[in-house]
């Protein structure tokens, strides 16, 4: 099973991809995880990353594909994987299917934008090993630590809001084009992006059986 996790930053694509993960087998590829990863560690690509993310703009296409191309080349990307946050633009798209990068099926989390607004704010996440939380809709267990590695939690600088409105409206320019893109080749799914974690998971476990079997 090859799934994209489709929909507007802070729809909770990275919560219910490791959801779904846990539920599969199937490992969930972050590419904002891999691209803090090299930030972190300082390299060439993360000091690059690190320059558009503060600016709420997307990195360039090649770059992205090529993280994300040597990830899934792993060993446990070989019954699947699932990707949250690429393809971002119709080149991404474009090149996946030209390199045989295979999607089944594509999971549109729809959100408004206020909504978006709201829970960007309260969002946290681990540095040391990539786990999202949320302090409303999906807190840790400890406030202000990680549940996974206990290591503590920060507030991403590309949560600010005003860093969070540019980036819904190059969403809107940049990324929400793909939607009439995998509805032509008969991809896409829509759900629900309101209510609970595990009311939203409902939907994406009962669509995604639905969709595995179909396989």
């Amino acid at each position: 099973m090859k799934v994209v996790f489709f929909g507007p930053p802070g729809a909770g694509k990275g919560t219910q991809a490791a959801k779904l993960s846990e539920c599969f087998g199937i490992p969930a590829i972050s590419t904002g995880h891999i691209i803090r990863q090299a930030m972190v560690a300082g390299t060439s690509v993360g000091k690059i990353a690190e320059d558009y993310i503060k600016s709420g703009a997307l990195l360039p296409d090649d770059i992205v594909f090529l993280l994300v191309a040597e990830r899934i080349q792993n060993d446990d990307c070989q019954k699947g994987y699932i990707l949250d946050g690429f393809p971002r633009t119709l080149v991404q798209a474009q090149l996946m299917d030209e390199k045989r990068i295979l999607v089944d099926f594509v999971l549109d989390i729809e959100l408004s934008d206020d909504s978006i607004v709201k829970r960007m704010s309260g969002r946290r996440v681990c540095n040391a090993c990539g786990a999202a939380f949320h302090i409303e809709f999906n807190p840790p267990t400890v406030d202000g630590v990680c549940n996974e590695c206990g290591e503590s939690l920060t507030i991403r600088a590309d949560d600010a809001p005003e860093v969070v409105l540019k980036r819904l409206a190059v969403y809107h320019e940049q990324t929400e084009p793909l939607k009439a893109y995998y509805e032509k080749q008969n991809k896409l799914i829509a759900i629900d992006g309101e209510g609970t974690v595990e009311e939203i998971f409902r939907q994406i476990k009962e669509v995604a059986s639905k969709a595995g079997d179909l396989i």
